[in-house]
């Protein structure tokens, strides 16, 4: 009975409508009647990462009560041959899209810690996901030899935005593990809305991220690394400083001492080569006096504290815990992805 009423609330909470609007807009609608349907393969598919000990026949039995009760649905449990040939034909596209329309944040207005002034506080962060040895797979993510060796399966990277709160992932993008978080980064900058603050760990960081980041209109907390050094304008009241970042390269020392100087006036700034941030320098006693630096666009102590934005920060953690949560409870520790090709990895994923 508990396995029906965990896909009995898969069922409510992913409407059939946005199941088949996905897979109208990227054509994969069977052409005959099938035992399973497109619709019926992205639900089972969904299923079976929730039940990662279940093999496919075991998902598909439990699948199947709950499916009975959809209108219209007639429907066996299919064979795993039967499954697969299913996921094949679907392709990774419309399930993706199913992910882009129902993945929000779920943080109400009473949810602790999910607010900072009226500002949603999200994470962008990465993980890697084991995947079958298959040649298929090595070819297309291939093994991390970061440390001087390779790693046993092959791994695919992920850089997600999630909501702190909630450890609700709303944006991701998937690479093999040769991609660096940094540069799959980029492809989610535009995904905060002007209600959010998206915090982000110090190897994020970049000029250009930043600036990209910026463009969406989001509020943005990011850690920077040791070696940037930003460029002094003023001290704030809560202890906060205003500074001048500047792209690395491409400005002489000249320039970059006319941009400083029309800073300090009050001048406008072409923002793509310098703008101006809030910095928040502190430490932390309880990890040997850690120094931790932090920018924001947030420019006025009065929209948030320099003590506000360090706590709020270190609320971004809760996105690690989330990514926790995600690899290790819900899938099992050490638990490699079913999928053996890497379209069927971009689909499970």
């Amino acid at each position: 009975m508990t396995d029906l009423v965990a896909v009995g609330a898969l069922t409510s909470l992913i409407p059939r409508q946005a199941l088949d609007a996905a897979i109208a807009t990227h054509g994969c609608r069977e052409r005959r009647v099938r035992k399973l349907p497109a619709h019926v393969v992205v639900y089972l598919l969904i299923a079976l990462c929730l039940y990662p000990d279940d093999d496919y026949e075991e998902v598909a039995e439990k699948l199947t009560g709950m499916l009975a009760l959809v209108p219209g649905a007639r429907w066996l449990a299919p064979t795993r041959g039967a499954i697969a040939q299913a996921r094949q034909r679907l392709g990774p596209e419309p399930v993706k899209e199913v992910f882009q329309q129902v993945a929000r944040p779920a943080a109400i207005e009473s949810t602790t810690g999910a607010w900072l002034h009226g500002r949603r506080v999200m994470a962008i962060d990465g993980f890697v996901v084991d995947l079958p040895d298959t040649e298929a797979n090595v070819a297309e993510f291939s093994r991390d030899s970061a440390g001087g060796y390779e790693t046993a399966f092959p791994q695919a990277r992920v850089v997600a935005i999630s909501e702190c709160a909630s450890h609700a992932i709303v944006a991701a993008d998937v690479a093999g593990c040769w991609a660096g978080e940094q540069t799959l980064a980029f492809s989610l900058y535009q995904q905060p809305t002007e209600e959010m603050l998206l915090t982000a760990d110090r190897g994020f960081y970049s000029f250009p991220a930043w600036n990209q980041a910026r463009h969406s209109g989001a509020h943005l907390l990011w850690r920077v690394q040791a070696r940037l050094r930003p460029y002094w304008l003023r001290d704030l009241e809560d202890g906060s400083w205003l500074a001048v970042i500047s792209k690395p390269a491409g400005l002489r020392r000249s320039q970059k001492d006319r941009l400083r100087e029309a800073a300090r006036q009050g001048r406008d700034l072409d923002p793509d080569d310098a703008v101006i941030v809030r910095v928040v320098d502190y430490t932390v006693p309880d990890r040997q006096g850690e120094h931790i630096r932090l920018i924001t666009n947030l420019l006025d102590p009065a929209e948030a504290t320099a003590e506000e934005l360090a706590r709020c920060y270190h609320d971004r953690w809760e996105a690690e815990t989330g990514i926790d949560q995600l690899k290790t409870h819900l899938r099992g520790p050490g638990r490699i992805l079913r999928s053996r090709t890497p379209e069927l990895t971009y689909q499970e994923i």
